[in-house]
């Protein structure tokens, strides 16, 4: 369309938008703590928000040089824990742990620091899982365990700055957990009015506000 041919209201809107360079592109999406085997067989957390669904996969995003993913690629298993909007200051008393050891000097640069006991640092409680081998965190309401069924580099250039890679990595959820205050009793629907997911916006915690409406594939 040719800026003549736009209506004035069309070109004030325009003017509207402006480019930016912003530092992270996260928009918006649901904090996930990845639980991983370590190799001593210990288990490790790993805080996240690079995920997204679809039918039975997850596809999650992870750094390489992050013990999360080291994790998953030696071993195959995965918990997909999901906290709560309240429990986003034990999710950040994670943020500056690393279960690697030594600590990547990129990360020891920004103030990371090992620890091995990420459930005791965060105040969580570890569950048994049932089909793979990492524990549950007990408090998130919804757990997927999760097998990896792929794992994919990105494609293109990565950009010369950045300090570390990353890796694409698809699994396949095998079993779900849900806290029984979230589930519409009798059936296997999440009632939306009680979950109240924790979500990561351009570094900020938020929690979801009023239900604007449902669309039209919404089963309840």
């Amino acid at each position: 369309m040719t800026e003549e041919a736009m209506t004035e209201d069309a070109m004030a809107a325009e003017r509207e938008h402006i480019p930016i360079a912003p530092s992270v592109l996260y928009v918006g999406t649901p904090v996930v703590l990845v639980t991983t085997v370590n190799p001593d067989g210990t288990t490790n957390i790993s805080p996240m928000s690079s995920a997204w669904a679809l039918f039975d996969r997850v596809i999650l995003g992870m750094t390489s040089t992050s013990q999360g993913r080291e994790n998953l690629v030696r071993d195959g298993g995965l918990v997909m824990n999901f906290p709560s909007a309240d429990l986003w200051p034990k999710v950040e008393a994670l943020a500056r742990s690393t279960g690697r050891d030594p600590v990547p000097a990129h990360k020891r640069q920004i103030g990371y620091e090992f620890d091995a006991a990420k459930f005791a640092r965060a105040g969580f409680t570890p569950q048994r899982a049932e089909r793979v081998r990492p524990l549950r965190i007990a408090e998130c309401p919804i757990q997927f365990e999760a097998e990896v069924v792929a794992v994919h580099d990105p494609g293109g250039e990565w950009p010369a700055d950045r300090p570390e890679g990353f890796q694409i990595v698809e699994t396949r959820v095998v079993r779900v957990h849900v806290h029984r205050g979230v589930v519409i009793p009798r059936t296997n629907h999440i009632d939306t009015a009680r979950w109240n997911p924790l979500l990561y916006v351009f570094r900020h915690y938020f929690g979801t506000g009023a239900d604007l409406g449902r669309t039209f594939k919404a089963e309840a």
